[in-house]
């Protein structure tokens, strides 16, 4: 049985929390907005900051059903709307021949059926279901073409698809709908006047500390603030692509794995394939920058020190 929606801002905060996410107020206000008025909500952020585990978070704490479209480039209706089961429609039509049926519009009624229809992600949100209405999640929909996020404006502004064969089919409760975007490119704003906006940015040092308390438990206090403060240095540069909290949290904990209570210059130079993705901005990091920055942030918690 689904969770009761949270009745005020804080509710949200304690909510999200419940799912170990450490939001801010800012989203829990727009999120408590989108729930409380059935909207969309637009999230678009840097990768690996946590937009897609909103969407998670809320499966998890109101105990809905997640459904994921994943997009890439060439997603189209039959991969994110419903295509009709032509295998099993061919045999229809051969079994009903078979028994002397050839009237064609008979045939057509009998083959497009609902039966026959096979349900994907967009369509299925609409259906009923038994835990209440689902948590739709459209996840990466920069990564799309202009004409499916043409073909998204109908679902999202009256919650329903029209199918020629069978007609509109419009959702009995509206689900739950989370969007995100790295925005590698930009969406429409006819789509995004369709929902509430939140920009996801990276989280200040004191919340990505709260962060990894509950996501690297096994990382002590002194190795916590050690490694966020450095993250949050590696941000400042102009590096290809900066670390999001994801790989905060997985550096974190591979760094505990080896048992690391303090870092060291080497220690950062064996592990940076976990913090960075591409080999040039490992190579800027390797040696004697790293080392300097490893500095600077020991003289920053020396200066201002935890507790």
């Amino acid at each position: 049985m689904s969770s009761p929606m949270p009745a005020s801002i804080d509710a949200t905060v304690e909510l999200l929390k419940g799912g170990d996410y450490i939001a801010d107020r800012s989203l829990a206000t727009v999120l408590y907005l989108a729930l409380k008025l059935g909207r969309p909500l637009f999230c678009e952020g840097e990768a690996g900051v946590g937009k897609t585990e909103i969407a998670k978070v809320l499966s998890d704490t109101l105990k809905r059903p997640l459904i994921r479209l994943q997009c890439y480039e060439g997603l189209d209706v039959a991969s994110a709307v419903y295509e009709w089961n032509y295998a099993r429609q061919m045999i229809e039509i051969r079994l009903a021949e078979a028994q002397g049926v050839h009237d064609r519009s008979e045939l057509s009624a009998d083959i497009f059926d609902e039966k026959f229809l096979i349900r994907r992600p967009l369509l299925e949100a609409l259906q009923p279901h038994v835990g209440g209405a689902p948590i739709l999640l459209i996840d990466e929909l920069d990564r799309t073409d202009e004409p499916f996020e043409a073909y998204l404006l109908e679902v999202l502004s009256d919650f329903q698809v029209t199918i020629p064969e069978l007609g509109t089919i419009k959702a009995a409760e509206r689900p739950i709908v989370i969007i995100t975007s790295n925005r590698t490119r930009e969406i429409h704003d006819a789509l995004k006047r369709r929902c509430f906006y939140h920009w996801v940015d990276y989280p200040d040092l004191k919340r990505e500390l709260e962060i990894l308390k509950v996501k690297a438990p096994g990382a002590s206090e002194r190795l916590s603030r050690q490694v966020v403060g450095f993250v949050q240095e590696l941000r400042k540069l102009d590096l290809f692509k900066a670390p999001g909290v994801a790989e905060t949290i997985d550096w974190s904990t591979a760094l505990s794995e080896l048992d690391v209570l303090d870092l060291d210059p080497r220690t950062i130079n064996d592990t940076l394939g976990v913090l960075l993705k591409y080999q040039d901005d490992i190579q800027r990091l390797q040696g004697s920058e790293a080392a300097e920055i490893l500095r600077k942030v020991k003289s920053d918690i020396a200066a201002q020190p935890l507790g």
